[in-house]
């Protein structure tokens, strides 16, 4: 009685394709996930610049003038209210006497450590705010206005 004899594995040029799309994958999926970790560790130092717009907006309701330039985290807290110490990716923040929020972030990555994303108020006849994101941060990594 004759056997057949059935092939097992898989050939090398099977084995080399698969070694190819793995490869093709890897090299799209890393650097996408790289940007959008930034982007949610960005999420920290935007968070915390919204928190000390809404104060300034506040103080501004009530004032209908800005505060005087705040230079660091302790003046925020103690002029604002706004308690920063905690932020660990916001490695310093002023906020001027026109109402700009200035933030340098840290702690992040190379790509946005050191950089600085600025919040800058607008303000309409009706005493309303609107703020526009800028700074030398990537435009990758900038909050949508």
């Amino acid at each position: 009685m004759l056997r057949k004899r059935g092939q097992k594995g898989f050939t090398l040029i099977e084995l080399l394709i698969v070694i190819a799309i793995i490869g093709i994958l890897a090299a799209i999926a890393i650097p996408m996930y790289r940007a959008q970790t930034i982007k949610a560790k960005m999420t920290e130092v935007t968070n915390g610049m919204s928190n000390i717009a809404s104060a300034l907006a506040a103080y501004w309701q009530e004032n209908e003038t800005w505060p005087a330039a705040i230079a660091d985290k302790a003046g925020v807290q103690s002029s604002l209210g706004v308690g920063l110490n905690q932020l660990g990716r916001m490695s310093g923040v002023t906020v001027s006497n026109t109402g700009v929020i200035t933030a340098t972030i840290g702690s992040i990555s190379t790509e946005v450590d050191g950089q600085t994303l600025v919040m800058t108020p607008s303000t309409a006849a009706d005493n309303s705010i609107a703020w526009i994101w800028s700074g030398s941060v990537p435009p990758t990594y900038m909050p949508k206005n």
